[in-house]
């Protein structure tokens, strides 16, 4: 950021550009050709017309200028069509989110407008921590994450930036701080920190673009999606124990009215909403959308427990500790296995680019959810592409985000 002096409290700094003169042409075009593939995708999901025809959509390295004009007025039109839970579902679903060097053409295409509208602000936002996602070394997720760790995954996209928190953004900062003490979800799902998030940005108008906030943003996301998945996770292995319990104890029918069910319900019907649980981020969707989500998840693992308690030995100690257990408090106390006992086991993936990137390929892995002792999820919180689990739950952050605070619009 050179010598220019930086008022932490109001700065507006405009993105630092590529080293290569945002006018070239041929600048201009490396990054269309690198975005392109990505755009035919969303056409093609969305159904969108596509103005090239197929020898016409392998492009050129070097276009005439009929073919430049032609592609930046589609690329800019398409811009304007897609909205970012589209953007979101097709980069969360498919092997294109693991292409860096596309990603990070994305990014700085929406950055270098020169007149950005809420929904290119909502794009940049999802698309950071997104490529924070593919980037970050693997030793990332075991951590809690600082300032200086955002600054040096994003240093590709955003150049060396301060990583001094700004002012305004100490909001995040303070429910950063706090995510570390949620044990259960809880906890997480009575505050509104989504849409505490999405204030900030939406308050900050032109200075959300400041460097500096851009990484608070990344960090704050990327946390917040995390602890959810954690959180999330270590109910999900409550419930699917509590199945195997019923299992072994050879019960056929469980009532589910908590989760929204009949007072009936096969059992091997429930073990299946448990085996295929999908995250509710790919589709359009508000704060109350996904706690009503998170609540049907916590009401399923009321009802196994209950069912539970129906089969276990009456003894003077059991009825002690069945009573202890029966608000949701004691039974998250008693039966959850604790945030940190969560861990998931797999392979990273994306693309590596003459570094350790954790051996990721662009491939799909396989995972299993086991219950262990490290002192973070380890599980790559990333799309449904780059890991499954063992019993069919896709576990995508990255998205769940995509968990993030962007507008659903």
């Amino acid at each position: 950021m050179g010598d220019t002096a930086v008022n932490k409290t109001t700065s507006t700094l405009n993105i630092p550009v590529r080293s290569k003169p945002a006018n070239s042409r041929q600048a201009k075009w490396v990054e269309d050709r690198s975005v392109f593939p990505i755009y035919l995708a969303l056409a093609k999901q969305f159904e969108i017309e596509i103005p090239f025809s197929q020898e016409k959509r392998n492009l050129p390295e070097k276009p005439d200028l009929e073919l430049f004009d032609e592609v930046e007025a589609w690329l800019d039109e398409m811009d304007q069509r897609v909205a970012v839970h589209q953007l979101r579902k097709l980069l969360q679903t498919t092997t294109l989110n693991a292409n860096e060097t596309s990603l990070c053409a994305l990014i700085h295409r929406h950055l270098q407008k020169s007149s950005k509208t809420n929904v290119d602000r909502d794009k940049v936002d999802f698309l950071l921590v997104q490529y924070f996602a593919l980037c970050a070394p693997a030793k990332i997720y075991h951590k809690q994450i600082e300032p200086a760790d955002v600054a040096q995954v994003m240093k590709p996209v955003l150049n060396d930036v301060d990583d001094t928190t700004l002012e305004w953004c100490e909001p995040l900062e303070q429910m950063i701080e706090k995510l570390r003490s949620f044990r259960s979800l809880r906890e997480i799902l009575k505050t509104n920190f989504i849409e505490q998030g999405r204030k900030v940005k939406e308050t900050a108008g032109g200075m959300f673009y400041d460097p500096a906030a851009l990484l608070t943003f990344v960090r704050f996301n990327f946390l917040l999606r995390r602890t959810f998945i954690e959180l999330m996770h270590a109910d999900l292995i409550a419930i699917r124990s509590g199945l195997s319990q019923l299992e072994t104890a050879e019960v056929r029918i469980i009532d589910c009215h908590h989760f929204g069910l009949s007072a009936t319900e096969p059992l091997a019907k429930i073990r299946e909403v448990a085996d295929e649980w999908k995250q509710p981020f790919q589709q359009e969707y508000t704060e109350r959308s996904v706690n009503q989500t998170f609540e049907k998840l916590l009401g399923l693992r009321t009802d196994v427990e209950r069912a539970l308690e129906k089969i276990a030995p009456k003894t003077p100690e059991k009825a002690a500790h069945t009573e202890k257990t029966t608000s949701p408090r004691g039974a998250e106390a008693s039966r959850s296995p604790a945030r940190s006992a969560v861990i998931f086991t797999g392979t990273r993936t994306g693309v590596a680019r003459g570094k350790n990137r954790a051996n990721r390929s662009a491939q799909p892995c396989s995972s299993a959810v086991s219950v262990t002792s490290p002192d973070r999820l380890t599980l790559p919180l990333n799309p449904s592409q780059y890991c499954r689990t063992k019993d069919h739950a896709f576990v995508a952050v990255w998205h769940m985000p995509q968990l993030d605070t962007t507008s659903p619009r």
